[in-house]
C-alpha cells in the first residue's frame, strides 16, 4: 500500500455501516457517472447477505475507504464470479492509493475462495490497470461494452449477459 498512514484493510464490523455509508456518499456527491443510490447500494446488499466481501480501509481506526463484492449471474446462472463495486474513498483521502490497495485486497481474497472471475462496471483506463479488460462475449444489458470489464482468475469468462443482485436496481 503507497499511503503509511493507512493502518489495515480488513473486513467491515457492524459498527463501520454508518461511517461506510457516509465515505460512500461522500465520495460520489460529485461524481459525474454516480447514480446517487451507492451508499444504498451497499446498505441493501449487507441486509440481503449478498455481501461476499466487504472491506474497509483503516487510517487510526477511522474508516477511509470501502469495497464491495457482490455474486453476479451469468445468464441466470450462478459460475462463480463477483461483481466489484462499487469502491470509494474519503475525498480527503483520495489519489494516495487506498482504492487501489482495496481492490487488490479484494481481488486476492476472492481468488483465495476459488472464484471463478471478477466484474467490474467503469473508467476502462483506471480498472485496467488490475488486468480487467472488455469481453465482447460477456456483456451488461444497457452498458457501452469498453466500459464493462471482466477479470478471469483461471479459465476464460463464459459467455452470456451479466446480472448484478437486485439491490443495484435502485441505481
Amino acid at each position: 500500500m503507497t499511503n503509511s498512514a493507512v493502518t489495515s484493510i480488513g473486513p467491515e464490523r457492524p459498527e463501520d455501516a454508518d461511517a461506510i455509508r457516509a465515505v460512500t456518499t461522500a465520495a460520489f456527491a460529485d461524481a459525474a457517472h454516480a447514480s446517487g443510490t451507492e451508499a444504498a447500494i451497499v446498505d441493501a446488499l449487507r441486509e440481503a447477505g449478498a455481501l461476499t466481501l466487504s472491506l474497509v480501509a483503516r487510517e487510526q481506526e477511522r474508516v477511509v475507504g470501502h469495497v464491495a463484492f457482490s455474486p453476479i449471474t451469468i445468464d441466470g446462472t450462478d459460475r462463480g464470479w463477483y461483481g466489484l463495486g462499487p469502491v470509494s474513498v474519503d475525498p480527503t483521502r483520495q489519489w494516495r492509493g487506498i482504492g487501489r490497495a482495496l481492490i487488490l485486497h479484494g481481488l486476492s481474497r476472492l481468488r483465495e475462495r476459488a472464484a471463478a472471475g471478477c466484474v467490474v462496471l467503469g473508467d476502462p483506463a483506471y480498472y485496467r490497470r488490475f488486468g480487467f479488460a472488455p469481453d465482447p462475449a460477456l456483456r451488461l444489458d444497457g452498458v457501452p461494452p469498453e466500459y464493462f470489464l471482466c477479470l478471469p482468475f483461471a479459465a476464460a469468462p463464459p459467455a452470456g449477459t451479466v446480472r448484478y443482485h437486485s439491490a443495484f436496481d435502485a441505481s
